[in-house]
């Protein structure tokens, strides 16, 4: 089971700590990368995993899970693969409230890099509920899980999935509390979206396209949406779904972070991720807070029928639905509105950006230019064109290239595979750092102010509804 990428051989092998391994976000997406990342050979030699659960669960019992998961997904399951990964698998019981635990967990890793005689680089992934990160992470410090190895170049990293805070004052304290432990550089914040392939591939298509980044200003471009719309409802996070709803689920975080791509500079070496965070944290500063004219005018919130008795909570305002307005303070994308839109119990599922150049003398026809960031992953382009025969009518017509179509083999990672790779690899492109959360949460923020003392005028909408939200 030879690595495909040599290059691991140069890493040091990880130790991955999954902090509530029995937790539904570990079984259904981290483990089952794990999987896939040992199947290709892209673990590097010596590798640990290693979960952490409150009960007293065995091993066997997350690998038949693990099995069940793969099989539901992928119809097969590899047993050699399987077999291997229960060998560099483990399973101990651990409190989070419980200071002891730590030191056991620490016991336990310092055994196994005694037993291999060198030091591990180690990832704790937090896969827990967003109230305990803030104690695990205090705890990791005070038993000095934090630190470096004090003789190898080895270190220790968090892997923290998004809320990164309620609001701005929040995610300050957030950020402030878990630097009190950590260096900006061992935390790795999740956001899977730009993990997705097709959302790697927009800096890469606007570098290598000129024909399109001379046109990517408000000279050429009218307007930009952002959507992000699924057909399923809250399923099974009502909890987590109640104290957060569509804004900062999917607005705050991925969306943004979406819209940062898609507007900021282009580096000159997309292989140097401190100068996509500059030009990121850049773009991002410039981005105006939604003013108070766009919160009474231009943004819609909406719930869908249904949620009220699915959270058990009859006067819930929880928005299932959101669309706002953006504007961009710069003299590229000045006038250019950027429209954000993201909704659960829709009639369709798709997450695209879509890029609306400016019509030739004010005719309806529209180049429109689209990065399908799921399902059907690609990035396709309406041109207009003359029709058939001797009348000259003008139409639209498609220019689509999908990765399942174009590829003989479209082998794009998982997103979750992507970010555990690359965290591996020390590669922090794809992670959200602490100023661009606080830009986020900066830009959103005159939106919960006023929903704390006006009535979000919620529309009612039915499971399945078509867009428009009115």
């Amino acid at each position: 089971m030879a690595p495909k990428n040599t290059l691991l051989k140069t890493y040091l092998p990880p130790i991955i700590v999954i902090l509530g391994v029995s937790g539904d976000l570990a079984k259904r997406k981290v483990l089952p990368a794990l999987y896939h990342l040992l199947k290709d050979g892209l673990l590097p030699p010596q590798t640990l995993i290693i979960g952490t659960s409150r009960n007293d669960i065995k091993s066997d019992q997350i690998i038949s899970d693990l099995e069940l998961c793969i099989i539901g997904e992928n119809k097969s399951c590899d047993p050699t693969v399987l077999k291997k990964f229960k060998s560099i698998f483990k399973v101990i019981k651990f409190d989070p409230n419980d200071t002891k635990s730590f030191f056991n967990l620490k016991q336990t890793l310092n055994n196994y890099e005694t037993k291999h005689k060198t030091c591990f680089n180690r990832f704790f992934y937090l896969s827990v509920p967003p109230n305990v990160v803030q104690p695990i992470v205090k705890k990791l410090g005070i038993v000095n899980l934090n630190s470096k190895c004090s003789h190898d170049k080895a270190n220790s990293f968090l892997l923290m999935e998004k809320p990164f805070g309620s609001d701005l004052d929040s995610a300050k304290a957030l950020i402030k509390e878990t630097a009190r432990f950590f260096e900006e550089d061992q935390i790795y914040r999740i956001d899977h979206y730009l993990a997705k392939e097709s959302a790697q591939n927009i800096l890469t298509f606007r570098k290598n396209n000129p024909i399109f980044e001379d046109l990517w200003s408000n000279k050429y471009i009218s307007k930009i949406t952002i959507s992000a719309l699924e057909k399923l409802g809250i399923e099974q996070r009502v909890n987590f779904y109640e104290h957060t709803g569509a804004l900062r689920d999917l607005i705050q975080s991925h969306l943004i972070q979406l819209l940062s791509l898609v507007t900021m500079k282009v580096p000159d070496n997309l292989d140097d991720s401190s100068l996509i965070h500059k030009h990121k944290l850049k773009l991002l500063k410039s981005v105006n807070e939604v003013s108070l004219f766009d919160i009474k005018n231009n943004l819609v919130a909406g719930q869908y029928k249904g949620y009220l008795q699915e959270v058990h909570n009859p006067n819930s305002k929880t928005e299932t639905y959101i669309k706002i307005k953006l504007t961009i303070n710069s003299k590229e994308w000045h006038n250019v509105p950027i429209y954000l839109e993201t909704g659960k119990s829709l009639n369709v599922k798709q997450t695209e950006i879509k890029i609306y150049f400016i019509s030739p003398n004010d005719t309806k026809q529209q180049n429109i230019l689209s990065f399908r960031i799921q399902p059907n992953e690609g990035i396709d382009i309406v041109l207009n064109v003359k029709e058939p025969g001797l009348n000259p009518k003008i139409v639209p017509v498609n220019m689509d290239f999908s990765y399942k179509n174009n590829f003989i083999e479209p082998n794009h990672p998982d997103a979750y595979e992507r970010v555990l790779i690359d965290a591996i690899r020390g590669d922090s492109s794809l992670f959200a750092s602490s100023e661009d959360v606080l830009q986020s949460w900066r830009i959103i923020e005159p939106i919960l102010k006023y929903w704390e003392k006006n009535d979000k005028n919620l529309k009612i909408y039915p499971k399945s509804a078509k867009l428009p939200i009115k």
